[in-house]
């Protein structure tokens, strides 16, 4: 498996979700699976196949939030090392669209961390990949449902989300 960039932000969230997956959710199923298994027959117990489907669920994601953890690479962003005026993994970005003005920010992140809710974009998501490299006033197109549009960058930050 290759390594997967992922902020400290959003390694220290993996390790929290692994810690909780397998300390507070897995636990919960053993009791469950003992409680079913005293109530006798299990080749008509329910609650017993219930407890058994949700363990092998808990345990494939234990597996798979490990597998995370052992390929992520963690980035921190280092200004002293950086072209802080140029868009790179972990910078906050404020765009604006030229055809209606609104203008939106985003933070680009890892693909575990990604969340557009949140404001939040995978650096290999279309959007982060075109602003990767772009300076403040740099103009993108970007296709979206089947019309392109344009996008100034206005803002690039590396300590706060811009406005």
């Amino acid at each position: 498996m290759h390594k997967f960039p992922i902020t400290k932000t959003g390694y220290d969230s993996l390790k929290e979700k692994l810690r909780v997956l397998q300390q507070v959710e897995r636990p919960k199923v053993v009791v469950a699976l003992a409680e079913a298994r005293s109530h006798g027959d299990l080749s008509e117990n329910a609650e017993y196949e219930s407890a058994k489907e949700k363990q092998s669920y808990l345990d494939s994601k234990i597996r798979e939030i490990e597998n995370k953890l052992a390929n992520a690479e963690i980035i921190e962003v280092d200004k002293s090392k950086i072209d802080i005026g140029q868009v790179a993994f972990g910078a906050y970005v404020s765009i604006k669209e030229l055809g209606t003005g609104r203008v939106v920010s985003y933070l680009i992140v890892g693909e575990e961390e990604a969340n557009l809710d949140n404001g939040r974009i995978s650096i290999t998501s279309p959007l982060a990949r075109e602003l990767i490299g772009c300076r403040k006033g740099d103009v993108i197109e970007l296709e979206a449902r089947k019309a392109i549009k344009e996008y100034e960058v206005v803002e690039i930050s590396y300590d706060r989300i811009p406005k």
